[in-house]
C-alpha cells in the first residue's frame, strides 16, 4: 500500500449492507473503514471522528452548514458513491476547501435496462399475471398490453444512461425522439431524431426522463407538460425524483391523461427508500396516493442495483480518493467537483 494513504479513515454514510460488502471487497488501499446507517446530516456530523474522508450517497444532506462543520472537523474529501450531486453545495465545499467527486458512469446500462423492465411490467403487467397465477387464476382478463414495436419513445436527456435505454428502444423497433442541449451525432446515426421539449411531450406513447436534476430541469414534468401530452401516455423516471411534480402527475392518473407511471426515484424519498417501512404508517400522502393506482409502478431507487454497478461504484470512488490523496486532482475529470 502507498504509505501516503496509511491511516486514512473513509466515514460512509446511508450505509446499506451491500456497501459493506463491496466496499470491503475492494478495499486493496487499506482504508479504515467506518459505516453508519443513518443519514449524513447536520445531527450525525457529529459520528465523524478523525476522518479525513466522508463518502455519501444520493439521500445525505451535505448543505453548507454540514459542510462547515465537516471542514471543522478536518475532513479533505467528500466522496460522492453516485453520478448525481444535486445535494451537495459545491460553493461550500470550495468556500471551505473540501475537494469533491463523485462516480459518473456506473455501468449506465444498468439504470437503461430497469427502465425498460418497468415499461414491460407496466405494458404487460406481468407482476398482476404473477400474482393471479400463484393464486391458480389462469384468466387474462386486465391483462391486454400493446406492441412496443412501432411506437414513439422519447427520452429526456441522451447521458450515458440516456444513450444506452436509446438503443434498448431501437432494438424493440420504437421510433426514438430525443432531447438535450448537446445533439449526439452517433445516436442521430443510430437512428434517433433529436428534437424540442415540446416535440417529445405531444408525440411520444412513452416518455422517459434520464436527465440530471438542476434548476432547468427541476419539475420538468408538470401540469403544463402534461397538458402537452397524449392521452394514456406513459412515464418513466430512473433518474432523480424531482424531475417530476407529483401532485400535477397525481391529478393526470386521476384525469387519465397519464396511462402508466413507473418510478424508480421520489422527490421525498430520503424519508422512505431504503428502509423497511413494513410496520410503520407512512405520513407522505403523495406517495401513499400513487401506490394506490393500478397503474402505478414504484420500486424503490432499484435501477442501479446490479452487481456490475456496485463493483464499478466501490473501484471508481476508491480510485477517487486515491487519486486526491495522491496527487490532488482525478485524471478522469467528469470525476471531480470541487
Amino acid at each position: 500500500m502507498d504509505a501516503s494513504l496509511t491511516g486514512n479513515k473513509i466515514a460512509f454514510f446511508s450505509t446499506q449492507p451491500y456497501d459493506k460488502t463491496f466496499f470491503n471487497k475492494y478495499n486493496e488501499f487499506g482504508f479504515e473503514l467506518d459505516f453508519f446507517e443513518t443519514q449524513l446530516n447536520p445531527q450525525t456530523v457529529t459520528l465523524i471522528q478523525d476522518c479525513a474522508i466522508v463518502c455519501v450517497f444520493v439521500n445525505d444532506i451535505v448543505n453548507e452548514a454540514v459542510i462547515k462543520q465537516l471542514a471543522e472537523k478536518q475532513v479533505k474529501i467528500i466522496a460522492l458513491r453516485c453520478a448525481g450531486f444535486n445535494n451537495v453545495d459545491l460553493e461550500a465545499a470550495k468556500k471551505y476547501n473540501i475537494k469533491v467527486c463523485r462516480v459518473p458512469a456506473y455501468s449506465p446500462q444498468a439504470v437503461a435496462e430497469h427502465a425498460m423492465a418497468m415499461i414491460l411490467t407496466l405494458n404487460r403487467k406481468t407482476h398482476k399475471a404473477y400474482n393471479r397465477v400463484r393464486e391458480q387464476n389462469f384468466s387474462l382478463h386486465g391483462l391486454l398490453g400493446f406492441d412496443l414495436f412501432g411506437k414513439t419513445i422519447g427520452i429526456i436527456g441522451t447521458g450515458n444512461i440516456g444513450k444506452a435505454f436509446a438503443k434498448i428502444a431501437l432494438g424493440f423497433g420504437c421510433k426514438v425522439l430525443a432531447y438535450d442541449i448537446v445533439t449526439n451525432q452517433e445516436m442521430e446515426k443510430d437512428g434517433v431524431v433529436f428534437t424540442d421539449l415540446n416535440t417529445i411531450f405531444k408525440e411520444s406513447d412513452i416518455i422517459s426522463l434520464h436527465c440530471p436534476l438542476n434548476d432547468q430541469t427541476k419539475h420538468i414534468i408538470n401540469k403544463s407538460s402534461i397538458d402537452l401530452m397524449k392521452d394514456n401516455v406513459m412515464i418513466i423516471n430512473t433518474s432523480r425524483g424531482g424531475l417530476i411534480e407529483t401532485p400535477c402527475v397525481i391529478e393526470g392518473l386521476k384525469e387519465g391523461k397519464i396511462g402508466y407511471l413507473g418510478i424508480d426515484v421520489y422527490e421525498q424519498e430520503e424519508k422512505l427508500f431504503f428502509r423497511d417501512l413494513s410496520a410503520d404508517i407512512i405520513q407522505d400522502d403523495n406517495i401513499q396516493r400513487l401506490m394506490s393506482f393500478p397503474n402505478v409502478l414504484v420500486t424503490a431507487h432499484q435501477a442501479f442495483f446490479t452487481n456490475e454497478a456496485l463493483t464499478q461504484i466501490a473501484l471508481v470512488t476508491y480510485n477517487n480518493i486515491k487519486e486526491l490523496l495522491t496527487q490532488n486532482n482525478i485524471e478522469n475529470k467528469a470525476a471531480l467537483l470541487v
